[in-house]
């Protein structure tokens, strides 16, 4: 089978977090911006959480007014932030471009040919494209409405209500060859309270098998690392797409290198046909 894109990554908001400090996590980054490299796509929340904290670090307060208006607010301070620390890290010899896209660009054919050329064109010019969901000018409200509406028009949407389904839209348009999901875990587990019960495999002998198991290790996925997160549950339903083109997934600890994730040497749960 023949991919176009070699990985497709995506880290969580609380993956990019150290959690003692309460900083952005800047040796993580670095190690992990030290691996990109032309074929590599990264997608990367973090940018609300990064700029909260550092309006916090300079005024000494939080934001006060409406949900919608701080998250738009600290989301726009943290992407610059974000985009600086991988840029810092990253091999000088590459170009680092930032993508911002929301739910029009996957469910707009032209809009969606558009920026899956554009993300093409990175491998041969050396470029690493860093993309994250447009927060900044994307309302709850209004995305609601227009997500509304596209489904009366057509059956299927894209809603990228997270990043997970970001990168797995990502990952079906480019057709990667690699799905790795960065979390806080090691992988999906029977119990979350019990890290010896790491689901390592979710195979099949064919993608209805593999769809199938999937449903069932949902089962075992409740709540999330943090408030308006989709948690384990969500990104097993998601993946499922890239599952059905023939892309291996990835779900693993952002404590880990992506070399020795991709290598399995490090623990993970891993999800394709066998």
């Amino acid at each position: 089978m023949k991919f176009d894109v070699e990985l497709v990554g995506k880290i969580g908001s609380m993956a990019l977090i150290d959690k003692e400090s309460n900083i952005l996590d800047y040796t993580l980054i670095a190690r992990l911006s030290q691996e990109l490299k032309p074929g590599y796509i990264w997608v990367t929340s973090g940018a609300t959480e990064t700029g909260r904290l550092d309006y916090i670090k300079r005024n000494g307060c939080e934001l006060e007014g409406s949900i919608e208006d701080v998250k738009t607010d600290y989301s726009a301070q943290g992407q610059a932030i974000l985009m600086q620390t991988y840029r810092q890290y990253m091999d000088s010899k590459y170009s680092l471009r930032q993508v911002l896209v929301e739910h029009q660009h996957f469910n707009d054919p032209q809009k969606r040919e558009h920026l899956k050329q554009m993300l093409l064109r990175c491998i041969s010019q050396s470029a690493i494209p860093i993309i994250n969901y447009n927060d900044a000018v994307s309302t709850e409200e209004s995305r609601r409405f227009e997500i509304q509406s596209l489904k009366s028009k057509s059956g299927k949407v894209v809603e990228c209500v997270d990043n997970d389904e970001t990168a797995t839209q990502i990952a079906c348009l480019v057709k990667a060859k690699t799905l790795l999901i960065l979390t806080s875990a090691d992988g999906i587990y029977r119990d979350s309270a019990d890290k010896n019960t790491l689901i390592e495999e979710i195979t099949g002998k064919d993608v209805y098998e593999v769809l199938d198991n999937i449903t069932e290790c949902e089962k075992f996925c409740n709540g999330a690392s943090r408030a308006g997160a989709n948690g384990a549950k969500a990104k097993l339903e998601y993946v499922k797409e890239a599952v059905k083109i023939g892309t291996s997934v990835v779900i693993a600890s952002a404590k880990h290198s992506i070399k020795d994730i991709l290598s399995g040497k490090a623990k993970a749960t891993r999800i394709g046909v066998k």
